[in-house]
């Protein structure tokens, strides 16, 4: 009897390890697949809460088409990388334009990013690789998605699912982001917290 015992707490522990190194798994291509948008508007006020809108709008209409043609991060990372001048240059028109004196600045590069909640799907905390555009002093709300994939253009459910899966992801990180496996999504917000301290104390 306690050999039969042994043998299914053995069991047992392989299944968790097993499960836990396919949530550690998904971390990372938390981590390595998807790359984020962080637009940061100049202040609180109605007018730059706004204009944060335009200018974010701007440059998902910019980058789209090109992005349509991309199937891997590292394709969009160099792509957008090449873009950042005529990133910046949208971003400051619409500002000229608005009548706002304030300049945006843009960066791609590792951000620290809280739990996030969108219409259709949840992203963890984490280190993200991340296109953030800074207007003014930057002392605003920001506005937040994911440029790559495009998980944020679809209004529905069906529509993200489709996009995940296009950009390969796998079924299990999918499930977790859209709710249907909360207790891995749990464990994945935790790993992300992690990896934040760990950022932040490496700095």
């Amino acid at each position: 009897m306690f050999r039969h015992i042994k043998r299914i707490a053995a069991l047992a522990c392989v299944v968790a390890l097993v499960w836990l190194g396919g949530v550690i798994a998904d971390s990372a291509r938390l981590r390595e697949d998807i790359l984020r948008l962080h637009v940061v508007a100049a202040s609180d006020s109605e007018e730059d809460q706004a204009v944060k809108l335009q200018v974010r709008d701007a440059i998902l209409g910019s980058l789209k088409e090109g992005l349509d043609q991309l199937s891997s991060p590292e394709e969009a990372y160099q792509y957008i990388l090449s873009m950042l001048p005529k990133i910046e240059q949208t971003a400051n028109q619409v500002l000229q334009q608005a009548g706002f004196t304030d300049c945006a600045t843009v960066s791609l590069g590792e951000e620290e990013f809280p739990i996030r909640y969108y219409d259709t799907f949840t992203l963890p905390s984490g280190v993200y690789q991340s296109l953030r555009i800074t207007i003014g002093e930057g002392e605003g709300h920001n506005w937040w998605c994911v440029v790559f994939p495009q998980l944020c253009m679809g209004a529905t459910s069906e529509k993200f699912t489709q996009t995940a899966s296009m950009s390969n992801m796998p079924d299990s990180l999918t499930g977790s982001l859209t709710g249907d496996y909360e207790i891995r999504f749990w464990v994945l917000d935790k790993l992300g917290e992690l990896q934040n301290f760990l950022h932040r104390t490496s700095e």
